[in-house]
């Protein structure tokens, strides 16, 4: 064999070699990835709640929002809360491996929260349906939000009671959402329909603050909103922390971003 051919075959040898697995670079990034998990019977995707938090987090902070809808049967049954704190996860690894410069956003409503709960290492009652989050992947969740969690009324919300996570975490009940508030005054509708548009922007202005913490940078601030004591929402004059049985409504008006896109609402629990 000539050393002509010889160069040739090599040269088609290298051309056939497999390539190594492509790594994201830095452009191939966003700035956040936010997992949310959506709440009973709403259809695939980030649900009512998730679309309007992502839109209002992308108003309040002009960041690369990649939004992620947990991957979970959200059946009345709630049998498949492990199943969505398995998949948000594999999902966090998944970010991790491929940017580990992004940061992580956490949220969940009513089913969903609990589906964060689990993640966070405080499933209901104690009982663990999934796994927790391994603690090496902590530093990389910069908040969680969760809205209409059942857990304010069985034990304590996931920012009191989560080691792992409650430090950066918040919890939103509305103060007539049976599903999480005990007292006097509940209506059902406080639950399907008592989040979007005024917690959802409360949770992105906290969520917000926690993003660019360590940072030069300052968020675009919603009226009447300020820096955060990790755990409590944005405050009203009178009105106070998300704590089981005692969540007085806000008393001062508020307008905040709607979103770009309202969903259809489909039946909760």
């Amino acid at each position: 064999m000539g050393p002509g051919v010889s160069a040739v075959l090599t040269t088609a040898g290298l051309l056939l070699s497999p390539t190594a697995t492509p790594v994201a670079s830095a452009d191939d990034c966003p700035d956040v990835e936010v997992i949310f998990a959506r709440g009973t019977n709403e259809p695939p995707g980030l649900g009512r709640v998730g679309d309007a938090f992502v839109d209002s987090l992308r108003q309040q902070t002009g960041l690369n929002i990649l939004p992620y809808g947990v991957n979970y049967a959200a059946s009345k049954l709630q049998l498949h809360g492990g199943d969505g704190a398995n998949d948000t996860i594999d999902r966090v690894k998944k970010s991790v491996e491929k940017c580990p410069n992004t940061k992580i956003v956490l949220g969940g409503y009513s089913q969903g929260a609990s589906v964060m709960d689990i993640v966070a290492g405080v499933p209901i009652g104690g009982i663990n349906w999934g796994g927790s989050l391994p603690p090496q992947y902590a530093n990389n969740i910069a908040a969680v939000a969760t809205f209409g969690d059942v857990a304010d009324r069985a034990g304590g919300t996931l920012p009191t009671q989560s080691a792992l996570l409650g430090s950066k975490a918040i919890d939103l009940c509305n103060p007539s959402d049976p599903i999480c508030h005990a007292g006097p005054g509940n209506e059902w509708s406080g639950h399907t329909e008592g989040y979007v548009p005024l917690y959802t922007t409360q949770a992105a202005a906290f969520v917000a603050s926690k993003l660019v913490a360590g940072s030069n940078q300052y968020p675009p601030q919603t009226p009447g909103y300020g820096p955060q004591t990790p755990g409590y929402g944005p405050q009203t004059p009178g009105s106070g922390p998300s704590v089981p049985g005692n969540v007085p409504a806000p008393n001062a008006p508020i307008t905040p971003n709607t979103p770009d896109t309202p969903n259809p609402q489909a039946p909760l629990v």
